[in-house]
């Protein structure tokens, strides 16, 4: 029996996007079966009513409600704690990167050669970032890779795959956008290495609804000091 991908999708105010990503995600020709579990982060737009539609189109996709907005590391610990699958992708709900790139990032996981798969919009070159989101995060990557001595060029990316025991084992607490260091740190300090493979996206404006902003940042700097000195986990995840 061929293993279970599951893909979680954290959403929160994406009417707009979020029907366009769930039928691309069901288009894309995955090498194994999937699951799709789409969680909803309190959205108070049409968001709710988009996902009950095509959960009733589609038996692949689950939609998970949540009543109030509590954060994009909710959504994920929510979505993690409700895969059944082998293997545990995420997706954003925006359409900044194209699902048909995740089958070639599943595949190091599916053949053995990985545990962990990043994919990384600095590694390809043709990634369309503005210069502060840039900016960003090679500074956050920097400070990942100087603390905990990686080599990532991509700590913030979306794109985070791995075995599906890793993921719903990473003992998580963050509730906002402070899970992608969260997820990083816990997975480096674990002992786990992260395979990173190119991909590419389009960055969109906040007008256009971005919804992460700088004060993130500093969240997330200041949970990877402070992880830094905490007693290391017993390994293996």
């Amino acid at each position: 029996m061929k293993p279970l991908l599951s893909i979680i999708v954290p959403v929160y105010n994406e009417e707009a996007t979020i029907g366009a990503v769930l039928d691309r995600l069901l288009g894309v020709p995955f090498p194994v079966p999937i699951e799709i579990i789409a969680v909803n982060d309190g959205s108070h737009d049409g968001t709710r009513q988009a996902l009950d539609a095509a959960a009733a189109r589609s038996p692949l996709i689950t939609a998970v409600h949540l009543e109030s907005n509590r954060g994009k590391g909710a959504a994920l610990r929510t979505g993690f704690a409700r895969s059944a699958g082998a293997i545990v992708a995420i997706q954003d709900a925006d359409l900044e990167l194209d699902p048909a790139q995740l089958p070639a990032l599943v595949a190091p996981i599916l053949e053995g050669g990985a545990d962990v798969v990043y994919g990384s919009r600095f590694r390809g070159g043709s990634s369309r970032l503005p210069l502060m989101s840039r900016l960003g995060n090679a500074g956050l990557t920097m400070l990942t890779n100087l603390l905990y001595g990686a080599r990532l060029t991509d700590m913030e990316t979306c794109y985070k795959i791995m075995r599906g025991d890793i993921a719903r084992g990473l003992r998580l607490t963050a509730d906002r956008f402070d899970i992608e260091p969260e997820i990083t740190v816990n997975l480096l300090r674990s002992g786990v290495r992260i395979l990173e493979l190119p991909v590419t996206s389009s960055s969109r404006s906040r007008r256009a609804g971005k919804k992460i902003r700088w004060r993130d940042g500093w969240h997330a700097a200041a949970l990877l000091v402070r992880r830094r000195f905490r007693p290391r986990p017993q390994r293996p995840l």
